[in-house]
Order: structure tokens, then C-alpha cells, then sequence
């Protein structure tokens, strides 16, 4: 069978085959494009620029748990519209709609498995779910994973990446900065380590608590890292920002951060650090 036909001078296929979507994928730090597979093989870091696309819970324990392994805490918890808040849209209807968009329920997931061999709970928030925004699931999941941690003296990591307190749960949003820091001070109180991994962006109401609060606090290379966002500061000092300003390397020179990790180099740090902390 011939796959090819000539007409005049031309050769051309019988069929016309489409690119596949999704397949090519650019990145923003340089406009190049990169195989999907590629990236995802490399944990969707440019193995060129070192560009680290945003990825979630999913992704997160699929690498730093040992083979992907883990049972899932808190899943029971679910969120519910109790201001009966409306904006665009009925709270509880984008609620539904980002749970059918996403797969997800809310925008934290908390696993319990080994990572390299020590025995972890690991609490990852996903951006995809309203911004990573924390609302009372979140808080009262992360809680979950630090008493889970507390009570059976394993390690804590949290995975952070989010907008900042859900602002449609009003001041229930605003009281899960408290609750998570004082459950994370009486982790300290008992000395089992907490490890805070900080991604982008993470901003608001979770730099200004939890996310910070860790024994060692660590960061994608790139992150936006802050409280409020650049351009609300610049209205409000009324100058402009230092060249940077807020990325995690600024933030690594000025003494907020411990380390500078590349995810592919993210589980054997973290190892690594846990090895230190048990030593003692």
C-alpha cells in the first residue's frame, strides 16, 4: 500500500495528520516549546531555563512519596457555604464547578506514606482550586496533618501555593491562620520537625502563618513569595520595588528562606534534612 501520492511536483500524505493539543507545550521564561513527555519525565521543570511550571498535590506525591504510595487523611472533610456568599456566582455553585473542573474537593490534600524510608505526612495545596485560596477545609485538614504528625512523632512537610484566605468564607477563612499556628506551636512544643515547602505563588494570609513557621522553610527556584502583592505595595510606599523583589531568591538573600531547592532535587533534600533531624 502506498501512503503517498504525487500531484505535480508536490508530495503529499493521503491524510492529514493533526498535532494532537497538549502535546507541545511553551515556556514562558524563554517562548521555546518542549515535548509534554519530556517535561513530565524531568517533573515538569525546563530542563534549558530551569522554568518550573506550577503543578499540584497530585504531582507532588507522586515523586516524594516512595513509588507514589500513601493513604489520604482528612478526605472526609468537606467544604460548605455557610455565609451563603454570592459574587459572581453562588459560592456553593463555584464550589461544585471547580470540584467537576478539577477532581479535586477542596485545595489541600494531606497523605500519610515514606519518603525515602522516613515515615511522613505531607499536606499539599493546589492552585488549581480557587487559587489555593485557605478556607476552613484547608485549615481544618492541615490540622488534621499536624495532629497526625504530633500524635505518632513522624515528620510534617507542608506544600504550599496559594492566593491567600478564601475570601468567601469572610473571617472563617481569616481564623485558620490562628488554628494552624498555634496546632504548628505545639508540634514545636514536642520537637517533631516541620519542613515548609514554599511554591509559587504563595501569598496572603499563608506566608503570613503557617507557611513560614518551619523548621526549615524551603523554595522552588522563581517563587513569588509575599504577603501582599507587588503592585498593592508599590501603590501604597508610593516607589518603586527592588529589582526581584519578592521571588524566592531575594527572599533566600535576605534571610526569610534556609534553602533554594530544584524540585527533581526536592525528595533527597528533604531526605537529607530528615536524616540530620533524627540524628539528634
Amino acid at each position: 500500500m502506498s501512503w503517498f501520492k504525487r500531484k505535480d511536483s508536490n508530495i503529499q500524505t493521503d491524510k492529514k495528520k493533526d498535532m494532537p493539543e497538549g502535546i507541545w507545550i511553551k515556556v514562558p521564561a524563554t517562548g521555546e516549546t518542549i515535548h509534554k513527555r519530556e517535561l513530565e519525565e524531568n517533573l515538569w521543570v525546563d530542563p534549558a531555563s530551569g522554568y518550573h511550571f506550577r503543578i499540584g498535590s497530585r504531582e507532588y506525591f507522586s515523586f516524594l512519596f516512595d513509588e507514589g504510595a500513601f493513604e489520604e487523611l482528612a478526605a472526609d472533610i468537606l467544604p460548605s457555604d455557610p455565609l451563603e456568599f454570592v459574587d459572581r456566582k453562588k459560592y456553593s455553585d463555584r464550589l461544585a464547578d471547580t470540584q467537576k473542573k478539577t477532581g479535586l474537593t477542596d485545595a489541600c490534600r494531606v497523605g500519610k506514606g515514606s519518603l525515602d524510608k522516613h515515615e511522613v505526612v505531607i499536606a499539599c495545596m493546589d492552585f488549581a482550586f480557587i487559587g489555593g485560596s485557605m478556607g476552613s477545609v484547608v485549615g481544618e485538614r492541615l490540622s488534621v496533618a499536624i495532629d497526625h504528625a504530633r500524635e505518632n512523632k513522624i515528620p510534617l512537610i507542608i506544600i504550599s501555593q496559594s492566593g491567600g484566605a478564601r475570601m468567601m468564607e469572610s473571617v472563617l477563612s481569616l481564623m485558620q491562620l490562628a488554628k494552624t499556628s498555634s496546632k504548628l506551636a505545639l508540634l514545636d512544643k514536642e520537637k517533631i520537625p516541620f519542613i515548609s515547602v514554599i511554591t509559587n505563588p504563595t501569598t496572603g494570609g499563608v506566608t503570613a502563618s503557617y507557611a513560614m513557621l518551619g523548621d526549615f522553610n524551603i523554595a522552588e527556584p522563581g517563587a513569588l513569595i509575599g504577603f501582599a502583592g507587588p503592585r498593592v505595595i508599590r501603590q501604597t510606599i508610593g516607589r518603586d520595588l527592588p529589582e526581584g523583589f519578592q521571588t524566592s531568591e531575594y527572599l533566600l538573600e535576605h534571610g526569610f528562606l534556609d534553602f533554594i531547592v530544584k524540585r527533581p532535587k526536592m525528595k533527597s533534600k528533604i531526605s537529607r534534612l530528615l536524616n540530620i533531624l533524627n540524628s539528634h
